[in-house]
């Protein structure tokens, strides 16, 4: 028998209904959830429909549902890893290069709102990340994670909503730009971090944009000569 539109509709509708409520209470990243229960009660709806919306959201990384212990708001609700689909590009060379004109067109532009909005707690934390990034080049160790958590971090103290929300275009971009530079711009990447880390602390916009565009130069210089 086929279900009615409404019908079809209602996990959707209480899906909604479930992301005013964590608008509503002020649910950070990584907060519990109220029980299924609860969840019922608040929304005068069935379990089974409440589970199905469950599903819904974490379908679209907005919560994350973890057996046994509850339902929690996602480290970055509703941003997934790969939003883009670059993972289903199969011509990497090309990506790359496509990926670093976006960049080129984007983090200049990032580094200097960050340089112009961050506040001290921002400029401790990109610094701390400038540090650990050589400390990890200079003994030879993975610093992949520790890169995309400071691009990250400057993409948030720029302070726009909208930026945060194009950090896995920079992300997604990473693992692919040291794996196509072979990991060789050691030097060159603790210089050109260290200068925009100093131009933000400095609130100093222009540098900091400058110094974000030679950081992606020397990149490009070494992936052309790759490509």
């Amino acid at each position: 028998m086929m279900n009615s539109p409404d019908e079809r509709s209602l996990p959707q509708k209480i899906s909604e209904d479930i992301i005013s409520l964590i608008l509503e209470e002020n649910l950070q990243p990584g907060d519990k959830l109220p029980n299924e229960t609860v969840l019922c009660e608040k929304l005068n709806a069935g379990r089974s429909s409440v589970r199905e919306a469950m599903k819904l959201l974490a379908s679209r990384n907005i919560v994350t549902i973890r057996q046994g212990s509850g339902t929690y708001i996602a480290k970055t609700p509703g941003m997934v890893e790969d939003p883009l689909g670059f993972t289903f590009i199969s011509n990497k060379k090309k990506l790359v290069h496509d990926l670093l004109e976006v960049r080129f067109l984007l983090e200049p532009s990032i580094a200097s709102m960050a340089a112009a909005n961050a506040d001290e707690e921002d400029i401790k934390k990109i610094i701390k990340l400038c540090d650990e990034i050589e400390d990890l080049l200079k003994n030879n160790e993975d610093h992949i994670q520790k890169d995309i958590e400071f691009h990250t971090a400057i993409a948030l103290s720029s302070k726009n909503v909208v930026v945060p929300r194009l950090v896995p275009v920079i992300n997604s971009s990473i693992p692919l730009f040291v794996e196509m530079t072979r990991n060789t711009l050691h030097k060159e990447t603790i210089e050109s971090h260290r200068e925009i880390a100093e131009a933000i602390a400095a609130h100093d916009t222009l540098r900091a944009q400058d110094a974000m565009y030679l950081h992606l130069v020397y990149n490009r210089k070494t992936i052309q000569k790759s490509i």
